[in-house]
């Protein structure tokens, strides 16, 4: 991710100043400005809160501290961005969390959202470029040296790529913005100019698979596997070397593992790819086709080049091409993206992520499977081995975008089970005993919480539609969320949970289920969301409609009746397959690299 020792060179730079929040602060660019005032956005803006109530001391008592560490990490950078930092040790904006990190917090302050995304496609390089943090120079705690932008006040560090973490929030967040089309042209624009330059540079042997070239191209800090790569490879000529030292021993010489063929980069590539598809098709500007089949061409090339059947999971190449003997939780964050298809995140969930000795740990969501020989159970923001908060902050929209939504609860109560016995919101825990290390209002793990809360006691909105959530709990809950003009309310009461659409009742149904319905209240199916089957009672306008429902299932109404319109698998507890599924990989070329540590 992230560290105060970072490698720096001058990098040339000119902004692109693609729409700002306010007529009266202009940037400094030599290319043409497109300048939006901020009446034109607060018009269009949704007032946001989220309120949530319940006897249940333990619960109240963890949302609550959430709640005011969250806005904590709130701080003012310009006079044009304030935005929320990704705080713990971590000061500033990160490409890699903030976008998603800043939209998670629409919820409950929609202009922060904005802000998260502007700050950085406001500033993108004329190369398309978008910097890999963005700090405020007035409190440039790390000494950084980089390019400025709006008079000096705002620091832009090109020397990494940290991750795409952008384009999938930023979609999202255009439906929270009353389908705001110039905003979404914004969003296109930078989209298609980062993809280009990760195409333009970035694959520098031209095998059609994009590379990572330096340790925080993934922010991954302190990775085993990377610990002879270099911190950061700025500039658009790949490395070369031989040998490398590493940054925090220079007596420590060894093998350089990068150029690497990255699942990282390509989902990076298919997250701008499918996004800009689904832009395309909003605004029916004729690329609809053009950009899903483009999207397509990097998932097949990763299933292709990447993935390993038997291992049902991707793998890293090295820079001779040869697969890398380390399985990694960065398939979650392909999932994020998308990048694999149904069947393929299936296998993944069933074999490695509910899998006690890869990454079901006590304390789930390794960093590194735990049976891996680059796995090391390190503290202090270390990427080989430990749970992060970030990955568990990923990991919802990950699953969910594979309809996984009992697996989502589950890590949700692990998650939240820790938490609430010493709110503390740290950067990693120790897979085995679960204790805490790194600075406490770290915001992934806030935001996370947070989140789950969401999935499991309460609402979100995803696109046009409502999900309204209710996992039993003894002691009763309320849980509304403000979006504008409307407030939408789950309570649970002796396992019944009720939605309702401005104190309008619009649903009674039996919990351990989620019931989705358009924005003014019409449903639209039901989701298991619970690790156990459940027969369910729904009463819709003083109808009755019955029916079981399993987990991971999708149901819709017919002749008063629950029907199945959809399930994947849920395959918890884990059951060892009867044929062998481990990090060890097999290459059809005829080797395996292990690398040296």
């Amino acid at each position: 991710m992230k560290c105060n020792v970072v490698r720096k060179i001058k990098t040339c730079f000119t902004a692109v100043f693609l729409f700002s929040a306010s007529c009266c602060f202009a940037q400094n660019t030599g290319l043409g400005s497109q300048i939006l005032p901020a009446k034109y956005f607060k018009s269009k803006f949704r007032e946001t809160g989220v309120i949530f109530t319940s006897p249940d001391t333990v619960l109240k008592k963890l949302f609550d501290a959430a709640e005011s560490k969250a806005i904590k990490n709130v701080h003012y950078f310009s006079p044009a961005y304030t935005v929320m930092v990704e705080g713990g040790e971590y000061p500033f904006v990160w490409l890699e969390t903030q976008p998603m990190g800043g939209v998670m917090y629409a919820k409950r302050d929609i202009n922060i959202a904005l802000d998260n995304i502007r700050i950085f496609i406001n500033n993108q390089r004329n190369d398309g470029l978008l910097a890999g943090m963005v700090y405020n120079t007035g409190n440039n705690v790390w000494n950084m040296h980089d390019p400025t932008a709006e008079d000096g006040t705002l620091g832009l560090h090109f020397d990494a790529l940290q991750g795409l973490y952008l384009a999938q929030p930023a979609l999202e967040l255009y439906y929270l913005l009353n389908h705001d089309k110039e905003y979404l042209g914004a969003i296109y624009n930078a989209l298609e100019k980062y993809d280009n330059y990760l195409w333009k540079y970035r694959d520098s042997d031209k095998d059609g698979c994009l590379e990572t070239w330096g340790m925080t191209d993934n922010g991954e800090d302190h990775l085993e596997r990377f610990r002879y790569a270099p911190w950061a490879w700025p500039g658009n000529i790949a490395p070369k070397l031989e040998k490398f030292a590493n940054i925090s021993d220079a007596s420590d010489v060894g093998d350089c593992p990068v150029p690497e063929e990255s699942m990282d980069l390509m989902g990076y590539s298919y997250s701008c790819r499918d996004v800009l598809a689904k832009i395309s098709a909003i605004t029916n500007n004729g690329k609809r086709d053009y950009w899903r089949d483009k999207a397509n061409a990097v998932s097949r090339k990763m299933k292709d080049y990447l993935w390993v059947p038997e291992k049902k999971a991707y793998f890293y190449r090295n820079r001779e091409n040869n697969l890398v003997n380390s399985l990694a939780h960065n398939n979650i964050r392909c999932m994020y993206f998308g990048t694999m298809s149904q069947s393929m995140a299936d296998d993944f969930i069933r074999y490695h992520l509910l899998n006690p000795d890869e990454f079901w740990t006590p304390m789930p969501l390794t960093s590194i499977a735990a049976n891996d020989p680059y796995f090391r159970n390190i503290k202090n923001n270390n990427w080989s081995g430990q749970p992060q908060g970030l990955t568990y902050q990923r990991a919802i929209r990950a699953i969910e975008n594979y309809g996984h939504y009992a697996e989502v609860s589950l890590i949700g109560k692990k998650l939240l089970g820790k938490v609430s016995k010493t709110l503390l919101f740290t950067q990693q825990f120790d897979p085995y005993t679960s204790e805490q290390n790194g600075s406490d209002n770290y915001g992934p793990t806030i935001l996370s919480v947070l989140e789950y809360f969401s999935r499991m006691y309460g609402v979100y909105l995803e696109n046009d539609e409502v999900h309204f959530n209710g996992l039993p709990l003894k002691e009763n809950y309320s849980y509304s969320q403000r979006m504008g003009n409307d407030v939408y309310k789950t309570t649970q009461e002796n396992t019944i949970i009720k939605g309702y659409l401005n104190d309008i009742e619009i649903f009674a149904c039996t919990a351990g289920v989620s019931v989705v319905t358009g924005l003014k209240g019409e449903f639209v199916r039901v989701n298991g969301i619970d690790s156990l089957a459940r027969q369910v009672t729904l009463v819709i306008k003083g109808i009755t409609h019955k029916g079981e429902v399993l987990p991971n299932g999708s149901y819709v109404l017919r002749d008063s009746k629950l029907v199945l319109d959809k399930k994947v698998p849920f395959d918890y507890p884990y059951k060892k397959p009867d044929f062998p599924v481990g990090p060890k990989v097999a290459v059809p070329a005829g080797k395996t690299v292990e690398l040296k540590l």
